[in-house]
Order: C-alpha cells, then sequence, then structure tokens
C-alpha cells in the first residue's frame, strides 16, 4: 500500500474511536436524564438523517477539493456537536451535528481509496479500513463505558491544573473533553493526508442539479447488474449493524443482568468478530468472487435467533464473536465491488454519497421500527428473533435475485472492468 494509506487508516481510526466513544457518552446522559427507552436509538436516527438529507450534496462536495481537506473540515463539525452536547444542547439534537460532519467526511474517506489504489487492492484496502474502523468501534464502545464509569471519572476529575479552571466538574464534562481531544488527534492527521492530484470536471452548485445529477448516479447504480445486488447487500448491513448495536445492549440487560458500561463491551466483543471476518475476507476473497459470501448473510442472521437461548456470558462471547465474524466476511467483498462498480460508472464521491444515501436510509427506518417495538413494548427476544429472520429472508431474497440477473446476463464477467 501507499505511504498515504495509512495515514487515511490513522485519521480514520480515531475519528471513529470517538463517534463511537461519544454514542455511549449520549446514552449515559439520556439516563441522567431520565428520557424514555424508545429515546436511545434516536441518537443513532438523528446520526443517520444527515446522510440522507445531505446524499446528493456532499458527493459533489467531496469531488470539488482534495479529500484530505474535505476530512479535515468534515472532522471539525464533529468536534463543534461535542462541543453543542458539553454546552447541554440536548444529547439527540448535538449527535445529529456530529452526523452532519460524518455525513460530509464519509465520500472522502472512502472515495481516496478509489483514487489512491487499483481495483485489485481494493478488498484488502476495504478490509483493513473495515477492520481499523471495527478496532476503533471496539475500543470506542470500550471507552466510552469507561469514561462514564464513577470510579474511572472521579480519577480523571481529581487532575487540577493550577491557576486555571476548565469547567469540567461532573462525568459527563470529563468524558466529553477525552472525546474531544481524539477527534483533535484525527484533525492532525488529516492534514498530513497527501494529494492524490485526482482531477473531475467542474462540480455543479445548484442545488436543484444536484438532486438531478444524485438522482440520475442512484438510477444508475440501481440498475447496474453488480450495483445493484452490491448495493442491497450494504445496505442491509448497515441498517441491522445499527439496530443490533441496541438490541446487544439490551439483550445484555435482559439475559446477562449487565448495566450500561458493562454491555457495551460486548458491543466490542462483537466488532472483534467484525474485525476478524473483515481481515479474513480480505485475505482470501478476490474481488472476482466477492459474489460468493452471500449465503453467509442468510446463515448470520438464522444464527443471531439463538442469541435468546444465551444467558451466560461466557457463551455470550463466542456467540457474538461467531456473528461478527460472518458479518464481517461477508460485507467487505460486497463493499469493495460496490466501490468498483461506482468509480466505473461515475466519480468516486458521487458513488459513495449514492451508497451512504441507501445505508442510512436503512438505517432510518430499521431503527424507527425497532424503536416502535419498543414503545409496544415487545419482549427483547420477540424483537430479536424478528430481526434475525428479517436479515435472512432478505439476503435469501439478494441471492435470487441474483440467481435471476446472471440467467439473462453474465454480470460477473464485468468484476475488474476498468473507467473509460
Amino acid at each position: 500500500m501507499k505511504r498515504g494509506f495509512y495515514t487515511i487508516m490513522a485519521a480514520q481510526f480515531f475519528s471513529s474511536l470517538a463517534d463511537n466513544a461519544l454514542l455511549i457518552a449520549a446514552i449515559a446522559l439520556l439516563a441522567t436524564m431520565e428520557a424514555p427507552a424508545w429515546m436511545t436509538p434516536l441518537l443513532k436516527w438523528s446520526f443517520a438523517l444527515s446522510y440522507v438529507l445531505l446524499a446528493a450534496f456532499v458527493g459533489a462536495f467531496a469531488d470539488s477539493r482534495p479529500k484530505g481537506k474535505v476530512m479535515f473540515f468534515t472532522n471539525l463539525i464533529k468536534i463543534g456537536g461535542c462541543a453543542l452536547m458539553f454546552l447541554d444542547v440536548h444529547p439527540v439534537i448535538a449527535y445529529g451535528v456530529v452526523g452532519f460532519g460524518a455525513a460530509a467526511y464519509s465520500p472522502a474517506k472512502y472515495g481516496i481509496l478509489t483514487e489512491l489504489l487499483p481495483a485489485e487492492k481494493l478488498v484488502a484496502a476495504n478490509g483493513w479500513i473495515e477492520g481499523l474502523t471495527i478496532s476503533s468501534i471496539i475500543l470506542g464502545v470500550v471507552l466510552g463505558g469507561k469514561l462514564v464509569d464513577p470510579q474511572i471519572s472521579a480519577k480523571l476529575l481529581s487532575f487540577d491544573f493550577p491557576l486555571i479552571d476548565f469547567g469540567i466538574h461532573t462525568t459527563n464534562q470529563s468524558a466529553l473533553t477525552a472525546i474531544t481531544a481524539c477527534y483533535i488527534i484525527a484533525a492532525i492527521f488529516n492534514r498530513y493526508i497527501p494529494d492524490t492530484g485526482a482531477q473531475y470536471q467542474k462540480q455543479e452548485s445548484n442545488p436543484f442539479c444536484l438532486l438531478r445529477d444524485f438522482t440520475h448516479c442512484s438510477i444508475k447504480l440501481w440498475r447496474d447488474k453488480l450495483g445493484q445486488i452490491s448495493l442491497a447487500v450494504t445496505t442491509l448491513f448497515w441498517g441491522a449493524g445499527a439496530t443490533l448495536q441496541y438490541l446487544v445492549l439490551k439483550w445484555a440487560e435482559v439475559n446477562l443482568n449487565m448495566p450500561l458500561n458493562k454491555g457495551s463491551e460486548l458491543q466490542g466483543v462483537f466488532a472483534v468478530g467484525i474485525a476478524i471476518g473483515a481481515l479474513f475476507a480480505a485475505r482470501i476473497v478476490p474481488l472476482k468472487k466477492s459474489l460468493s459470501v452471500m449465503p453467509l448473510g442468510v446463515l448470520m442472521g438464522l444464527v443471531v435467533t439463538t442469541m435468546i437461548f444465551v444467558t451466560n456470558v461466557w457463551f455470550a462471547y463466542p456467540l457474538l464473536i461467531f456473528i461478527g465474524g460472518l458479518a464481517g466476511f461477508f460485507v467487505v467483498p460486497m463493499n469493495a465491488l460496490l466501490q468498483h462498480r461506482g468509480h466505473v460508472l461515475m466519480s468516486a464521491g458521487h458513488s459513495i454519497a449514492v451508497q451512504n444515501f441507501n445505508e442510512n436510509l436503512s438505517i432510518l427506518v430499521l431503527l424507527a421500527l425497532y424503536a416502535i417495538m419498543v414503545s409496544l413494548q415487545l419482549h427483547t427476544h420477540v424483537i430479536i428473533v424478528i430481526f434475525g429472520l428479517f436479515v435472512a429472508s432478505t439476503m435469501y431474497a439478494v441471492m435470487l435475485k441474483h440467481k435471476a440477473n446472471q440467467k439473462i446476463f453474465d454480470s460477473v464477467a464485468l468484476i475488474g472492468e476498468q473507467k473509460h
């Protein structure tokens, strides 16, 4: 890999670390406020909303200037969202501002890979990026859980600077200060991301023209026989992953009697599995074979339903690692295929923006359904079974669609095609 790739990985690691630690800190803030249970999934909902609302515009923004600069400025927006939470703005609103920055950050983060690396290295690059992202999720949720732990918070608050009062006196304030430091480290790495020299045509600034172009790109990617399959799989994965993040916390509380700061560690265990699966996929699945991993998505959905039988933490750990491993192994090749087809059919920033729109629309829909089920007071076990069967049946439907496509035209032969 080129040297700039590792700088991108470092920037992504610290930015994602802070995003996930901030989510746990925001959940703790809601608990302090005695907010209703259905409001907790709204944190992720508000975060994902910007991806959907800004999808038509962030692709053009990412392609209008060097992507390292885009990542730097959008990371500053995340810092602003964190500061709002420090100033007692409602956590759902403040985390939504962080999502605004993340929505603009993402097309640059992934789009730069197609500018920096050849097509045959995209699966490996995505494996490392996803593996590192998952590592940051593991450490982020654990870090967030530790920062809201009263004992650790007391130690952080015991540090005192002579002659200066920073106004940090509570557990939440100390947690937010540490998280802001992570965002600042990410911003420093952003400044050292190299300019790839990629040149795109002058980007449109009229919002109506941008909406028209985005609609055209969306239709183009969904009509492409490879694009529609890979986009359907990654869309399902991100919606299911966001929902599972909250399901694991609730399952830990119901089945394992774990409080938030301990249940967040199980999210980390699940993420370990995703990282392992992602790295294995990067090593052994070439781009040409990326579609062969789809049956693992069906298996993952079925295995999720077995969570209802687990009441011992020592059985919970291997089960979550296995589920995460299946998820990581099937999503990385599909993500690389989607990036490849997007790069061939349109620009890097626009294709990632279309991907983000669909994936985060899935997050909004599935989290809204989860919040409704929680508000209806459905038992956690019922929600887990519904969720697992939904994932398995949807993945099977996508496999049938691909099989039907292949009878009409050998779309797999297009994998590896170069951009004209």
